[in-house]
C-alpha cells in the first residue's frame, strides 16, 4: 500500500473507531438497541451466536455479506470472524428486530473491534450495498479490493453471495 493511501486508511480507521462509542450512545436514545453479550460461537463469516441476558441469540452482522460456507473463502471468512469475536464480550447495536431467518441484525463490536468493518477490511466480506449506505464500509471494500486482500486475491472467489444464493 502506498504511504499516502496508508495514512488515509489509518486516519479513517481511527475516526471509525472513535465514532463507535458515540454511535452506541446515540443508539441508546433512538429506536436502535444496544445489548451487551458474550459470543459463544461463530456460524459463518457474517453470523454468530451470542449469550445476552442468559439467552442465546443468533446475530447477523448488518451491512455486510460474507461468502457462503460452500463458496470460495467461506471457511476462511468464518475463521476470520472467529478470530475477531469468538469467546469475547460484544456490544450489539441492533438495527432492527430480525431477518427472515429469525436472526437479530446488528453492528457488532467485539472487545472494541468493529467486527462488521474488520471483516470487510480483511477481504472476508462484501459491503452489502443493497442494505447499507456506509461510506466507511464502501471505502474498506475498495481498499481490500485494490490491495488484493482475502477473497479479492483470487478472481474465481469474487462471486457475491447474493448472486451465489
Amino acid at each position: 500500500m502506498k504511504p499516502f493511501k496508508q495514512r488515509i486508511f489509518v486516519a479513517l480507521f481511527f475516526i471509525a473507531a472513535l465514532s463507535l462509542p458515540s454511535m452506541i450512545a446515540h443508539a441508546r436514545g433512538s429506536a436502535q438497541q444496544v445489548r451487551s453479550c458474550f459470543v459463544v460461537s461463530v456460524t459463518d463469516g457474517d453470523t454468530l451466536k451470542a449469550r445476552c441476558s442468559g439467552k442465546i441469540l443468533r446475530v447477523r452482522l448488518a451491512e455486510i455479506d460474507a461468502p457462503e460456507m460452500d463458496q470460495p473463502f467461506g471457511p476462511q471468512s468464518k475463521q476470520s470472524l472467529s478470530e475477531i469475536c469468538a469467546m469475547r464480550q460484544a456490544e450489539l447495536l441492533v438495527a432492527r428486530k430480525k431477518d427472515q431467518y429469525g436472526r437479530l441484525i446488528a453492528r457488532v463490536s467485539c472487545d472494541g473491534v468493529d467486527a462488521n468493518a474488520e471483516q470487510v477490511r480483511r477481504g472476508m466480506a462484501w459491503w452489502y450495498r443493497q442494505h447499507s449506505r456506509s461510506a466507511e464500509l464502501r471505502y474498506l471494500e475498495f481498499e481490500a479490493r485494490t490491495s488484493g486482500q482475502g477473497l479479492w486475491s483470487n478472481p474465481f472467489s469474487q462471486e457475491p453471495p447474493w448472486e451465489f444464493r
